[in-house]
């Protein structure tokens, strides 16, 4: 691989160039907000996902602060290493500089990947998990070396860690080995042993889901319920003909694992990718779930096109370019390499009753700022006694990770919410006289307490629907237990 290090340079700084510029500009993604809070509260599981976001946030906490720019060169870091990754796999799988070459801008041309390797998100990292578990078992098949098969069960434990959907991947890989060489590998200790550090390193989340009641269940009740029972069945497969470039070296790939002389011994990866594939449309996934899975087909059909192509190698060039002119312009709208003003003229965005319409990606990057600015003046004018005399309620975790995040730098006190991970949190004091409330409507403080003072509205004419025109409250004398009021809501702490 060392002499093909140039190549995957080239490629990884352009896409390190993009992201620089992507990553600093806008603000935190409401996701993020969330993914930094809990990383102060360190724990072997949260309500929404498990540790590994948690744990990452904290080095990027103590590296760079809460810099925009720095908590997101870890997803960046991330897609850097998927890109390494798929271009090693072509290696592996018999390609020379050509195939290495195309691999690598099958990850830059593959659209989506810029908006995963931007926002910091257990998404990223995900990806990276399945394609780093997809190169060690191309190394185990390769040289039959057992360390690879335990390092493959330590990549799917840590995947675990990070996000449930690596049980996905494992169930693939599992049916996939069921066709190497006839499933002789089940009989061996190897396998098991790998099995069960995945299980080991798994074991505290597992411990930590039990000891509270099994959360994951309750959120994949609420998301099945909220979204994916929503999703048609047709469009999982649909969305994997968006890009289709990418998606035509993909079925060369696919095609070669089980028809080419050279490749087929890798069949059982193939095999895994299509058993991933089927179970994710099968529990009506978000087509995103599978795009982990695409790396290691682009690397062996980038294989293949180098084969082809072999008596004349210039038409490789030609591939490249096929593959990553037509994206480009598709970019900014991935991630945000554009000033927001120069994006909204880019893509003709029009105002409408004041505002600009946003891809919900985009729109949930502004507002928060103006949220913290205002509930810090009502902090700074109500709450003379400090945090024992007051509390900053908020309706939702974008809201209260705004104010956990950004308000730090105005010395602003931990907030409440009864949503998600920031239930488990708490409702610190129940017997403060002012709670200040944001995003939460009149029924809502209405039911809580005796007096309530609509202090304004919020607008932001980029922000996204549901956080335009939230109301902030001044609200006293509480009405109801808050201890009891608090813990009733559990069950509908994803509503």
């Amino acid at each position: 691989m060392k002499k093909y290090l140039p190549i995957v340079g080239v490629l990884a700084f352009f896409k390190f160039i993009i992201h620089w510029f992507g990553n600093q500009n806008y603000g935190f993604h409401r996701d993020e907000l969330l993914h930094l809070s809990v990383s102060e509260h360190l724990a072997w599981g949260f309500m929404e996902f498990p540790p590994f976001i948690a744990l990452v946030g904290k080095v990027s906490y103590l590296l760079f602060d809460y810099s925009l720019l720095g908590v997101r060169i870890f997803p960046t870091l991330a897609g850097l290493a998927i890109l390494y990754l798929c271009c090693a796999m072509a290696k592996e799988l018999g390609g020379k500089s050509k195939a290495v070459l195309i691999a690598g801008v099958c990850v830059l041309a593959f659209l989506p990947f810029y908006r995963n390797h931007t926002l910091f998100q257990p998404v990223a990292f995900d990806q990276l998990f399945w394609t780093l578990g997809f190169f060690f078992l191309i190394k185990y098949i390769k040289t039959e070396n057992s360390k690879f098969l335990l390092l493959m069960g330590a990549t799917a434990g840590l995947g675990l860690m990070n996000k449930y959907t690596m049980l996905v991947w494992g169930f693939g890989i599992a049916i996939g080995l069921l066709f190497y060489k006839k499933a002789e590998l089940y009989k061996s200790k190897w396998l098991y042993l790998s099995g069960g550090l995945a299980l080991l390193i798994f074991l505290p989340n597992i411990l930590w889901q039990l000891s509270s009641d099994v959360p994951f269940l309750l959120h994949l009740e609420v998301l099945k319920s909220k979204q994916l029972d929503a999703i048609d069945p047709l469009d999982f497969g649909l969305s994997q003909l968006e890009f289709i470039f990418t998606f035509i070296v993909s079925l060369i790939g696919l095609s070669v694992v089980f028809f080419d002389a050279q490749l087929k011994k890798y069949k059982s990866v193939g095999i895994a990718f299509l058993a991933i594939f089927f179970t994710m449309w099968i529990l009506q996934s978000k087509a995103y779930y599978f795009f982990a899975a695409y790396p290691v087909v682009f690397a062996a059909g980038a294989v293949k096109i180098e084969h082809l192509l072999s008596v004349k190698p210039k038409w490789n060039y030609a591939v490249v370019a096929v593959l990553i002119v037509p994206v480009i312009p598709f970019i900014p709208q991935l991630t945000p390499i554009l000033p927001i003003e120069s994006y909204v003229e880019y893509t003709d965005k029009q105002v409408i009753d004041g505002r600009i319409e946003l891809t919900g990606d985009y729109a949930d990057m502004f507002g928060w700022e103006e949220q913290v600015s205002l509930v810090d003046s009502l902090y700074q004018e109500y709450c003379t006694d400090g945090i024992t005399n007051c509390v900053i309620w908020a309706e939702n975790y974008g809201e209260a990770g705004a104010i956990k995040i950004l308000g730090d730098k105005y010395g602003l006190p931990d907030p409440i919410s009864r949503h998600g991970s920031f239930w488990l949190w708490g409702y610190q004091n129940k017997d403060a006289d002012v709670w200040i409330s944001i995003g939460n409507e009149t029924g809502s403080v209405n039911s809580v307490f005796e007096e309530v003072e609509l202090v304004k509205r919020i607008y932001h004419k980029y922000a996204i629907g549901e956080e335009n025109g939230i109301p902030v409250y001044i609200c006293r004398k509480p009405k109801l237990d808050i201890e009891q009021w608090w813990k009733d809501y559990e069950n509908h702490i994803f509503d």
